[in-house]
């Protein structure tokens, strides 16, 4: 979780909500852009590659030599660029009301992330949402409501659980929203709370199975990791953060093939060169974010335990997709970053946040540059294979085949608390 100070998004107006999505609009006919290294998603670069848009899809992905580009297409140079696909979020914790959400998702967009999905704390009306298409916008995945043990005081959203019949109640409500995924959580907030039992959490993964869904669970500790890898839960919305993962752990992990980690590594305790947002938020934004980005050394050995833990997880083959745990429209590109520190490749790094992320979210049109996936693609100024935090270069962010226009949006808030329950 982010340990930075909350502080209200910058409000963008209707009518600018409105220019962006004029701005949107898909290009017509179809468009070569030639000449530039395209990172495909799926583990490959192509040096001197070129694709091709007809449209809102791309036709022809490979290297410019053997493309065939259509006599009538316009051509755009990228030489000299890197293209690849944009990100997926899919563990965030977004707005709650439909114009925040919408500012959120446009705020998304504008760092080449298109696709977040809010993990447990999204009440049914906002639900019909992911079935909108919102021009310039990222798109919306949500699992509802969480599924957790009482917790007084905290957040009142989720379902509060204690006996199986009200679990599996949860899940079929759940299931009847037709949500992305079902979210428990099995934490006790620093001994704040009981925490779900393995007989309770065992049910409602029994039920959401039954059902045809899944289900990813918040974690902290180890035990619980094992346990509920054990009861067949297909996903973890966090890495394991009390302790260093053992051999029994390991082994665990790499049994279930279909098993994803969302490592969601918190903030690292140090102090960050956040130039590269300057000439993206205002500079009050930027003053707030300058007072709060100093070293903190209580919180870098919670960092580094999950660091670790994602190394070791990533190393032995388990599947990683990219998380944030934030509302914050930037925090695809820390979070990346820290990834690689964390022992992952650039490459292995990008993978997540594309591809596997979007096989995790089902999404069957995106993920990685290929024919007949949509055109949704970033325009770097530098190679994120040299240095991961190239991402952050952004030249163009393309969806739908359509150039977004970025000077209309500035791109969001700032890290907030993000966790279902705050001390």
């Amino acid at each position: 979780m982010r340990k930075y100070a909350h502080a209200a998004a910058v409000t963008l107006t209707a009518a600018v909500i409105a220019s962006a999505a004029k701005a949107q609009a898909p290009q017509g006919g179809i468009t070569a852009y030639e000449d530039a290294r395209i990172i495909v998603g799926d583990g490959r670069a192509i040096e001197n590659g070129t694709l091709v848009v007809d449209g809102t899809r791309l036709t022809q992905v490979g290297r410019t030599i053997d493309v065939r580009v259509p006599a009538t297409a316009r051509r755009v140079s990228l030489a000299g660029k890197t293209v690849m696909p944009t990100l997926i979020d899919t563990h965030t914790h977004l707005s709650h009301s439909r114009e925040a959400l919408t500012k959120d998702l446009l705020h998304r967009a504008y760092f080449g992330v298109s696709a977040v999905m809010s993990l447990g704390q999204d009440t049914g009306e906002l639900l019909p949402m992911r079935d909108e298409t919102i021009p310039g916008a990222a798109r919306y995945f949500s699992a509802g409501r969480a599924i957790t043990t009482p917790e007084p005081g905290c957040n009142m959203t989720p379902y509060w659980i204690t006996t199986e019949p009200e679990g599996r109640k949860a899940v079929r409500e759940l299931v009847a929203e037709k949500v992305d995924i079902i979210k428990i959580v099995v934490d006790t907030w620093w001994g704040r709370y009981k925490k779900m039992s393995p007989e309770l959490y065992a049910a409602l993964i029994d039920e959401a199975h039954q059902h045809g869904m899944r289900v990813t669970a918040h974690i902290r500790d180890l035990e619980d990791a094992k346990g509920l890898i054990r009861a067949k839960v297909d996903a973890f919305a966090h890495g394991v953060r009390s302790s260093d993962v053992d051999e029994e752990a390991i082994a665990l992990y790499r049994s279930d093939p279909k098993l994803v980690v969302v490592p969601t590594l918190p903030n690292r305790g140090v102090r960050l060169d956040l130039s590269w947002l300057r000439d993206s938020v205002p500079s009050a934004l930027m003053a707030q974010l300058d007072a709060v980005n100093t070293d903190k050394p209580d919180v870098q050995a919670a960092f580094w335990i999950q660091a670790r833990n994602l190394g070791r997880v990533a190393a032995a083959g388990v599947r990683i997709a990219l998380g944030t745990d934030a509302n914050t429209s930037w925090a695809p590109h820390n979070q990346m970053a820290d990834m690689v520190l964390a022992g992952m490749t650039p490459m292995q790094v990008i993978v997540a946040a594309t591809r596997n992320s979007a096989e995790f979210l089902h999404m069957d049109d995106a993920g990685t540059l290929a024919p007949g996936k949509v055109a949704d693609f970033i325009v770097l100024d530098a190679n994120p294979l040299d240095e991961i935090t190239n991402t952050r270069r952004i030249a163009a962010v393309y969806l739908h085949g359509a150039l977004l226009d970025r000077r209309l949006g500035w791109g969001g808030g700032v890290p907030g608390h993000s966790q279902l329950c705050t001390p």
